[in-house]
């Protein structure tokens, strides 16, 4: 089998394609990103010589090169996107444009090539906030409520798959995953943050009061729930993925990487919290569960451990990224809070 992956330098498909390829031996994959910010040929260097893996560098935006790129290709796995919400926020149009212009284009490309399926990697921020405390979860069911740029234009991207499904025949998956951690990740993100400053002797800045809630997934669980979405899953569904089972709030993250990491709490600092932020996440993965067998295998507590060591010994990867433009963009939105 021969996969279109977009996205696959960035954090969660460069851990997808690894991870495919390691099961999967004998595919190939067309491995096509653009080296944004978040995109590190340093992610997949593993697979140099690998003459299964094949690179390519574009903007899902370039509709030739993505047909030229695409084609022969069976299935399409679309992870490429603009995704953080404080840069969705500074900047909205690199989202419209990155996640729902794309999106179209590759849509495009996929009903013309006649690929056997186009599986869109979507976002649990689709469905919006739900109320501290509560016992509601997202499911497949949920109506969209998005409240930032980036989460609006991940729903439209969402739509319009659907769209194609419904006009064109086109033969598509969805999965509406929770936020991701683990190795590679851009250190933008909570987990990263916070362990590359406290490697690095720093303050860790948390939103006030710290008391949001997010439904944490170990990014290789997030790749073993779409092989097999992409394997038994059923053409025109979506399945949403979660890794708790519990609330924990961004705060007690924070104090849990603190510990493992043998520092006391004063490294915390609060800053002002972001406009539209929503306070709670949480996912119903019981139908990913009943139909295709799959369950989070990776426990909060083991997962943070190993995302703790991969940054302790990966720091030339991080600080490569750090010591760069990311360094302007942390000073803007996070000084002066």
């Amino acid at each position: 089998m021969k996969l279109f992956v977009t996205g696959g330098a960035g954090f969660i498909g460069s851990n997808f394609v690894l991870y495919w390829l390691c099961h999967h031996p004998d595919d190939i994959i067309v491995n096509y990103d653009a080296l944004t910010y978040a995109g590190n040929l340093e992610n997949i260097k593993e697979l140099e010589g690998n003459s299964h893996h094949i690179f390519v560098r574009g903007d899902i935006c370039d509709a030739v090169l993505v047909e030229q790129s695409m084609k022969a290709c069976d299935m399409v796995v679309h992870f490429a996107a603009e995704s953080h919400v404080d840069r969705s926020i500074m900047d909205p149009s690199a989202f419209v444009k990155t996640n729902v212009l794309g999106t179209q284009v590759l849509l495009d490309a996929a009903k013309k090539i006649g690929v056997q399926r186009f599986h869109h990697v979507s976002t649990d921020e689709v469905f919006g906030s739900l109320d501290l405390g509560s016992s509601e979860k997202f499911n497949e069911s949920t109506s969209y409520s998005p409240h930032s740029p980036y989460s609006a234009s991940k729903a439209g991207s969402d739509h319009l798959v659907r769209a194609y499904a419904d006009t064109y025949g086109l033969p598509i998956t969805i999965t509406n995953c929770s936020n991701n951690y683990g190795p590679y990740q851009f250190p933008e993100k909570l987990f990263g943050l916070a362990i590359t400053n406290i490697l690095e002797e720093k303050k860790v800045p948390v939103y006030t009061p710290g008391n949001q809630v997010r439904d944490w997934l170990f990014v290789e669980d997030h790749c073993r729930a779409i092989e097999l979405v992409l394997l038994k899953g059923k053409v025109g569904e979506t399945y949403c993925v979660g890794g708790l089972t519990k609330d924990v709030t961004n705060m007690e993250i924070v104090k849990m990487i603190l510990s493992l990491m043998g520092k006391g709490e004063d490294v915390i600092e609060l800053v002002k919290d972001r406009p539209g932020h929503d306070v709670r996440y949480a996912i119903d993965w019981t139908k990913i569960q009943k139909e295709l067998g799959w369950e989070p295998t990776v426990i909060l507590e083991q997962g943070l451990q190993k995302t703790v060591e991969w940054y302790t010994t990966h720091q030339e990867w991080w600080k490569n990224i750090k010591s760069g433009s990311y360094t302007t963009y942390y000073e803007k939105q996070y000084t002066q809070r």
